[in-house]
């Protein structure tokens, strides 16, 4: 049994990650991990909502269970439980400083909920990991969101899954929930290098684009144990 395992479907790649899992034929199920659950219902999803913070005391079979009355996710649980699945994890979780409110909070978010999640799958079973990071991430960096994505990526590695590939979009176009100032701007002014098709690294890339890359390189063979996925990587995966 194939199993997804996702966290952060309320952002942009977010939403589009969950459609690719549940549209492909690759998972058999898709675990959603999140705040609150999705006002959607497929076959193959299942939603486990409360505190990320708190990710790692919840009793995740129990409440799969209570959802499960008549017994429809005892293959999914019995899998997981005798080690007979193959799990895949991935997430996009991340906001912004704005929406945040302040840097400690902006960072209990980008680090900590997303090592939290990383730390979880790993426990239940999830041999690789798949993180949204950014174009600039250093943990070295001056910039204090790159220094934030830097430093998730380095304690991401720390936990050495058996595959963790890092992708670093460049800027994100796609249909947004809240309004982005800066975001519009630049690509506005940054559109034009898709049209052209000239530096790819750091042209625009679709919120899809990010979210195929992610499934097709989450199934296929890897050369080395962490990958660093540029943008332009990504755009060719997707096609």
């Amino acid at each position: 049994m194939n199993i997804a395992l996702i966290s952060g479907t309320s952002g942009l790649v977010g939403m589009q990650l969950l459609h690719q899992l549940l549209q492909g034929n690759t998972y058999d199920y898709v675990l959603s991990v999140g705040r609150r659950k999705l006002s959607l219902k497929h076959g193959k999803l299942i939603q486990i909502d409360g505190d990320l913070f708190n990710l790692e005391s919840w009793d995740w079979q129990e409440m799969i269970k209570s959802q499960s009355l008549g017994g429809e996710y005892h293959a999914f649980l019995d899998a997981v439980t005798d080690k007979k699945a193959t799990i895949h994890a991935f997430s996009s979780l991340g906001t912004t400083i704005k929406v945040a409110g302040s840097k400690e909070k902006f960072f209990a978010i980008d680090h900590d909920l997303v090592l939290g999640f990383a730390r979880w799958a790993k426990k239940i079973g999830a041999s690789r990991f798949l993180y949204v990071s950014a174009l600039g991430a250093d943990a070295k960096s001056s910039v204090f969101y790159n220094k934030v994505k830097g430093q998730t990526e380095a304690d991401l590695k720390a936990l050495e899954f058996e595959y963790l590939g890092l992708f670093r979009p460049s800027l994100l176009l796609g249909n947004r929930s809240e309004f982005r100032m800066g975001e519009l701007v630049a690509s506005v002014l940054m559109k034009p290098l898709v049209w052209l098709k000239i530096a790819k690294n750091i042209r625009p890339i679709y919120d899809y684009q990010v979210a195929k890359a992610m499934v097709k390189k989450a199934n296929s063979s890897y050369a080395a144990p962490v990958e660093i996925v540029p943008s332009g990587q990504m755009q060719d995966l997707s096609q």
